[in-house]
């Protein structure tokens, strides 16, 4: 007589079944997660060996500077952001990635700019409007970097990672594309639709005026002057009323005329 076969999953109470099924399930998350907590591991410490290894060219370099940076967030590790724990410590190091692995030099350069870009816009807000493109203030802090540890060269990267470290403080500065430029915002405002596209033209174009915008935009006359009267309003644009009709510049394309 044949051996009596042991009964099957079929045979198991449908309250068993379920809980094999969801020990099993809750087993392979804890493995998953555990294998993506080691390789992460792993990555931070290969991490930190490469910015020992290459820490004076992370320094003087804006583009090994930029990649590095960028290697971090891959991983998600912020360079800027202070207050790291330790693994197996309830305190922080209190300090950013860039201090804990290259020093204060670099950590201090990034705060340093930070505050001279917040300076720069401060003192042309009044020629401005509060719109000023990182180019311009690349430019600007470049001349005065001696003050930011001297033998660092200020990328537009780097002036945009400055930037992106004063927004979880509230100050109302933040990076935006007005066409291909990225420009700098330090006040509080939103452009509307009409307004980000007459500034584009300018960008393309060097100047508006109303004509232009009512031809090209197919505008009425008073949607084209409310637009203007409010970017006037706001110095984000000049007048020059030399011509036969007003032109409208931005004093960017002002000074580089």
């Amino acid at each position: 007589m044949a051996g009596r076969r042991a009964p099957g999953l079929s045979g198991l109470p449908a309250s068993a079944l379920s809980a094999a099924y969801t020990n099993h399930g809750t087993n392979l998350r804890e493995n998953h997660l555990n294998s993506l907590k080691t390789q992460l591991s792993v990555f931070q410490q290969l991490l930190h060996q490469f910015s020992i290894t290459h820490g004076k060219e992370i320094r003087k370099n804006p583009q090994f500077r930029a990649e590095f940076a960028r290697m971090c967030n891959a991983i998600g590790v912020d360079p800027l952001a202070s207050s790291h724990r330790k693994e197996g410590s309830s305190k922080t190091s209190g300090g950013s990635v860039w201090a804990q692995m290259l020093g204060e030099s670099v950590n201090d350069f990034y705060f340093g700019l930070a505050v001279r870009i917040v300076q720069v816009c401060r003192s042309t807000r009044a020629e401005n409007g509060g719109m000023i493109p990182v180019e311009e203030v690349r430019t600007r802090v470049q001349k005065g970097r001696g003050e930011l540890g001297g033998e660092i060269e200020v990328s537009e990267d780097d002036i945009k990672r400055a930037v992106e470290s004063l927004e979880p403080l509230g100050s109302g500065f933040t990076i935006l594309m007005l066409g291909s430029v990225p420009m700098i915002r330090s006040v509080p405002r939103e452009l509307n639709i009409d307004q980000s596209t007459v500034l584009e033209a300018i960008q393309v174009l060097g100047y508006v005026t109303i004509s232009m915008l009512r031809i090209n935009l197919n505008w009425e006359k008073a949607r084209a002057l409310a637009v203007m009267d409010d970017l006037v309003a706001e110095s984000l644009v000049w007048v020059d009323t030399q011509g036969d009709e007003k032109e409208y510049w931005t004093p960017t394309i002002i000074r580089d005329v």
